[in-house]
């Protein structure tokens, strides 16, 4: 039996922490999780527009270091045990802006301190972490520019890509100068793409954002060209098996065999295991009961690890 990957290559810090622990703090304040929360945390599908407001009112509890700090240990809990040989990582994306300026959860300093707390104390257990940083499609490209003002002036070594996420609502063209701006200061580009948007917007981060990674891109399973464009660019595809039954209600058939079998480079992740439940060995049961072939989960395995960017730092 081949190993379960051990590199959860997508989630998401504001989605990671666990269940119990957002139930509990909602709890001593009073607070009534959202009905979307609810469903999502009962394994239902919702709406993605419910799914945000889940996914806000989650983060709405990182209000301090230590917050930060225990999201991050849980992801890590969420990984396989450690193997002789066999490398562990989280490819981490974070919402710095929505936190520290939007919500006003907590102070910069402070999300970068529990950060940097949790990514020490899972190097030493073996694990290597990599943060993107995440802006909001649908907050508009004043948004991402916004971002990149507070993120770059006293930017983290362990900071290494930057990313759009949310709701696919404006073009990736309009959305360029952004990610040429996060190019030119060293930072690798990844984009959610063809999740809750078409298939096109994958073709469209691609060639007219330039970005390197795409996040998801279910929907180009049934687009040859995409999928030929995947192929021959190399680009990695990080798919979140869970997350997608949870938030693209008419997906179907999950398409990961079919973006394999055109010779896509897709691997494993989470996403927002702390708002849809999974982990990553679940993840690793769920791909397999997509009918994949050894040699086609090999593979998966085999991208997690060659083109995770938490294991290629420097100081990892």
């Amino acid at each position: 039996m081949l190993p379960c990957v051990r590199v959860d290559r997508h989630t998401h810090l504001e989605g990671s922490l666990d269940a119990a622990w957002v139930r509990q703090r909602a709890q001593e304040e009073g607070l009534t999780p959202p009905r979307a929360l609810e469903a999502l945390w009962r394994n239902e599908a919702v709406p993605f527009e419910g799914f945000i407001r889940a996914f806000f009112f989650s983060c709405g509890f990182l209000r301090n270091a230590e917050a930060v700090t225990a999201a991050i240990l849980a992801a890590v809990g969420r990984l396989p045990e450690a193997v002789p040989g066999l490398p562990r990582g989280i490819d981490m994306w974070v919402s710095p802006h929505f936190l520290v300026k939007q919500g006003q959860f907590l102070t910069l300093d402070a999300l970068w301190r529990g950060i940097d707390d949790g990514i020490a104390q899972a190097r030493s257990q073996g694990v290597r972490i990599a943060i993107i940083i995440d802006a909001v499609n649908h907050f508009g490209v004043d948004h991402g520019q916004e971002v990149l003002d507070l993120v770059l002036p006293d930017k983290p070594s362990w900071i290494i890509g930057f990313s759009t996420g949310g709701l696919e609502g404006v073009p990736f063209k309009a959305w360029a100068p952004v990610f040429e701006r996060a190019r030119q200061a060293g930072l690798r580009l990844a984009a959610h793409a063809g999740e809750n948007g078409p298939a096109a917007n994958v073709r469209e981060a691609i060639l007219d954002a330039g970005v390197e990674r795409i996040v998801h891109g279910v929907r180009a399973a049934s687009h040859p060209d995409i999928l030929e464009l995947l192929a021959a660019r190399k680009i990695p595809v990080d798919i979140c098996i869970t997350s997608n039954r949870a938030l693209v209600p008419d997906l179907g058939g999950h398409p990961l065999p079919a973006l394999l079998r055109a010779g896509v480079r897709c691997a494993l992740g989470t996403d927002d295991p702390g708002v849809i439940p999974c982990t990553l060995p679940g993840e690793w049961e769920r791909a397999q009961s997509l009918g994949l072939t050894p040699a086609e989960l090999e593979a998966v395995r085999a991208h997690s690890e060659a083109d995770a960017w938490c294991l290629q730092l420097n100081d990892a």
